[in-house]
């Protein structure tokens, strides 16, 4: 078969499946096949195996190299298209030099095409390379960090190539579906470890101060999975069941990699068990890198984590803080056979890897510390992605991917967190043992190879004995939130539950009459009353249904434990029954209720004042995850409410609701550091001196003074709530001595607060220093985009930063590289909630310059057009109802 003939055959299947879904009916897609696959490359040629040296210069930043790859030639042809950026290509030959290439670039396509004189038979070739690729200053591709050290200034590399940047290493086929082995060799300082995916097999001097160092093959993978870290580094080590796992880190800090290590080796065991497959490499190691980007990166065999996101110092950093580095990191290591060891075959498959690792981080929390409440403290990752879902420019999980800068687009709160709660939704539904053996069947099918998100549905379905496809295709390939409507009705002394549903949806008052694609899914209920003694009733919802619920006025949950994936609204009789009940109601179903109830406020089903009388109803001493909803609520309508006449009353109302929660806890209280009350301190001191507390304040700022004279005299727990308090009422000496007290240390985390904290300062003056520390080389570049924006947000300076954002827009991209012009902007100008700025923003033509940069734009403008119906809509109500509360005064 030719390849056009591939490619009409994939064409039409996508015409099919693109025909039936306008029609509103939710489309299994086909399981994997390569000729069919998405992607920008020819599929006549296929890498088996790519033998790299690569020599970086960490002074010019140059990187040569010379690769030789093995290639399947599938059809005859005379040219090979593959992937490469800002790449200068040198001689380009075939099978030991029998015939050489011309090179002709495309640098929009991101493409090398190499022409030879005579066509290729098919077979197999062999191909060699010389280039020289560029090591970048931001963290994509292969990237420096220069980080301080007790003996100065310290560079080192490191590499993060997801979605689409290996190519800008070497020449290579970059999708996912062209999997191939990698042999890399790489000249270093002597004084340099080298880190890669597998073990070193080979190091040998070139130089008075070089080295050579020799990695052994990989198993086959895609490209995105390549690493190479190099620099001065140590490693701390421990053996898993014939598996050497390390973590590297900068000289001096290994140590503070001794709890992931622990994890780490407990992880491996029980991922081992989970999907009845080894970990198949020899090794896996967790570098931390003090800079490049800021999350963590699933190298096969070789993770890459910021350095905060995987190291714990007990004398910096909160014990919760061990929360967060073992959640990362069980994501990281389950994506070692969810996305690596079986890989999505083009990125609008990208939820299978974050989805099922942001499902799979969750269950190992509550596997191995139950006492975290994972799933009841992590809540606000689905009210993010439903808050996203509910929008007009939403996707379905399974999305159309064109490019890269698309596919970067496609990392956002639906492909993880919606990800995350359907496969929770679906484990519960199916059975924890059918789900699991459905996984093992999975990877036992596809090890090594690409799959498409059918090809998980079936393994379900086999072990289950139950419909998933049907179930899963209603959530995975259309867009939206189903909204379950019930009603409880009496007749005699018993009453029936009505259940129906519909599309909940958040959209401006100005998009009213404009009609939004009607929805339908198969939605598996769990509905039951408080009394626990009677358990949940589980249906599969599909359209209405009608169920008996129990005495006349018994207060009847719907999304029972909040496992499900929808919004509940209920009638006036069941929410009354349900809010006379709510101190009855278990967290999780008291919290669903209080999320929902704020989630119909928001979309203009509710107003506002119905979820002000929950909050009046919650006991001081109720769960920290409740308190933290209340928290962010209330966060929001007084961001809204900056430079508008409501936001004293609202100030004065959060301080009143908030205060004696806090009151009860105190400043110290008696809790041993890692656990919810010391969360909810923190949360609520940050919160409280945002709203204005003078008593907070002023004892945040007298133990930011104490804190420098003697630095134990403040619990690392306090530190972050502290700096950022003494951060936004900051005056020039408060200020000098954050930036300070960040120029001092070594310590990434240390770094982050303190420059963080100076960031939020309201003195326009101080707001003009920070960001104009953004253009040298002092912060971190990870930090650059979070530093503008908390300018913007904490630090009350929206149109400074903006000025300053149009102004150095070029200096900015040049160091913070693509997704910087991608990505940023867009988000930046969600701080906004005018028309103004909206149309700023529609106006700024270098963020709209790529496909993924006017994704990413659409949706902040949709965003700044929520914001601004909601602050119209909902802060007169709020201020109304606070006054009626307080007789008639503020």
């Amino acid at each position: 078969m030719t390849h056009t003939v591939r490619n009409l055959a994939a064409v039409l299947a996508a015409i099919v499946v693109l025909a039936l879904s306008m029609s509103g009916i939710a489309v299994a897609e086909p399981g994997f096949s390569f000729d069919a696959t998405p992607g920008k490359l020819p599929k006549t040629v296929i890498p088996v195996h790519y033998a790299i040296e690569l020599t970086p210069d960490l002074e010019s930043l140059a990187l040569p190299g010379v690769e030789v790859v093995d290639i399947e030639v599938r059809e005859p042809t005379a040219r090979l298209v593959l992937n490469a950026v800002n790449t200068t290509f040198g001689a380009v030959s075939i099978d030991d030099d029998a015939q050489r290439a011309e090179v002709a670039l495309d640098a929009t396509a991101e493409t090398a095409t190499l022409t030879f004189p005579q066509p290729l038979a098919a077979g197999a070739h062999r191909l060699r390379i010389a280039f020289t690729a560029r090591i970048n200053k931001f963290g994509t591709g292969l990237f420096f960090v220069d980080y301080p050290t007790d003996h100065g200034t310290k560079r080192m590399l490191s590499s993060k190539l997801e979605p689409a940047d290996a190519r800008r290493i070497f020449p290579c086929w970059d999708e996912p579906a062209f999997k191939a082995t990698f042999a890399l060799t790489v000249t270093v300082p002597r004084t340099h470890l080298a880190v890669g995916n597998m073990p070193v097999t080979r190091e040998t001097p070139v130089a008075p101060d070089l080295k050579q160092v020799a990695f052994a093959p990989t198993p086959k993978m895609s490209t995105y999975l390549f690493v190479f870290t190099t620099g001065e580094l140590e490693r701390l080590t421990a053996d898993a069941d014939g598996v050497t796992i390390g973590v590297v880190t900068t000289a001096g800090k290994r140590e503070q990699g001794r709890f992931a290590l622990d994890n780490a080796v407990k992880l491996l065991a029980w991922f081992n068990d989970y999907f009845g497959a080894k970990y198949p490499l020899p090794k896996l190691d967790l570098i931390a890198v003090p800079g490049g980007f800021g999350g963590a990166m699933e190298n096969w065999g070789g993770i890459t984590f910021f350095e905060s996101r995987l190291l714990f110092d007990p004398s910096t950093t909160a014990d919760t803080a061990r929360r967060g580095i073992f959640t990362i990191l069980a994501h990281e290591m389950a994506h070692q056979w969810f996305g690596d060891l079986v890989t999505m075959g083009w990125w609008d498959n990208l939820w299978l890897n974050e989805g099922f690792a942001s499902w799979m981080q969750v269950k190992a929390a509550e596997h191995f510390y139950p006492q975290w409440q994972t799933w009841l403290n992590g809540y606000g990752q689905k009210q993010f992605a439903m808050a996203l879902d509910a929008r007009r420019t939403s996707h379905p999980i399974q999305q159309p991917v064109a490019d890269s800068s698309e596919a970067m687009a496609a990392f956002d709160g639906i492909t993880y967190n919606k990800g995350q709660a359907l496969i929770r939704m679906l484990e519960s539904y199916l059975g924890e043992q059918a789900f699991r053996d459905g996984i093992r069947n999975y990877m036992a099918a596809h090890a090594y190879g690409n799959t498409t998100t059918a090809d998980l549905w079936r393994a379900l379905e086999s072990a289950a004995g139950k419909p998933v496809t049907g179930v899963a295709a209603s959530f995975t390939e259309q867009d939206g939130v189903p909204l379950i409507i019930a009603e409880t009705a009496c007749s005699g002394d018993r009453q029936r539950l009505a259940l129906r549903q519909d599309r909940f949806v958040i959209a401006p008052a100005r998009g009213e009459g404009t009609v939004w694609a009607p929805r339908a899914w198969s939605i598996p209920i769990a509905v039951g009353p408080l009394n626990a003694t009677r358990p949940s009733q589980v249906l599969l919802l599909q359209g209405s249904t009608e169920v008996a619920a129990g005495f006349c006025g018994e207060p009847i949950k719907v999304n029972r434990g909040d496992i499900g994936y929808y919004r509940v609204e209920y009638g006036p009789n069941s929410r009354a029954a349900l809010a006379k009940a709510l101190a009855l109601m278990a967290p999780e179903d008291r919290l669903n209720f209080l999320a929902d109830g704020w989630a119909l406020v928001q979309a203009g089903r509710a107003e506002p004042p119905s979820y002000l009388a929950l909050i009046e109803q919650i006991r001081r001493d109720d769960h920290r995850a409740v308190w933290d909803q209340v928290v962010n609520a209330l966060t929001r309508l007084e961001r809204l409410a900056r430079d508008r006449s409501e936001r004293p009353a609202l100030q004065s109302y959060g301080r009143a609701k908030l205060r004696p929660v806090f009151d009860r806890l105190g400043w110290d209280g008696n809790d041993s550091g890692d656990n919810d009350e010391a969360l909810l301190r923190s949360s609520l001191i940050s919160a409280l001196g945002e709203f204005g507390d003078g008593d907070i304040l002023a004892e945040a700022r007298r133990r930011f003074a104490g804190f420098l004279q003697d630095p134990q005299s403040l619990p690392s727990a306090l530190r972050d709530p502290v700096a950022h308090l003494v951060g936004i009422g900051a005056d020039r000496a408060s200020y000098d001595a954050l930036l300070a007290l960040a120029r001092k240390t070594t310590v990434t985390t240390e770094r982050l607060r303190y420059y963080y904290a100076a960031a939020s300062a309201r003195d326009p003056a101080l707001a003009r220093a920070t960001l104009a520390l953004t253009l040298t080389d002092e912060l971190p570049s990870t930090i650059v985009g979070g530093v503008i924006n908390t300018v913007a947000s904490s630090g009350e300076q929206p149109d400074l930063a903006w000025d300053f954002v149009q102004k150095n827009f070029d200096a900015l991209a040049a160091k913070q590289g693509p997704q910087f012009r991608d990505a940023f902007i867009a988000n930046f100008m969600t701080n906004f909630s005018d028309d103004a700025h909206a149309a700023e923003l529609a106006r700024f033509a270098p963020a709209q310059a790529t496909s993924g940069g006017r994704v990413m734009t659409a949706r902040a403008l949709e965003t700044i057009a929520i914001s601004a119906d909601l602050k119209t809509r909902a802060l007169p109500a709020v201020d109304a109802w606070i006054k009626a509360q307080n007789g008639g005064r503020p």
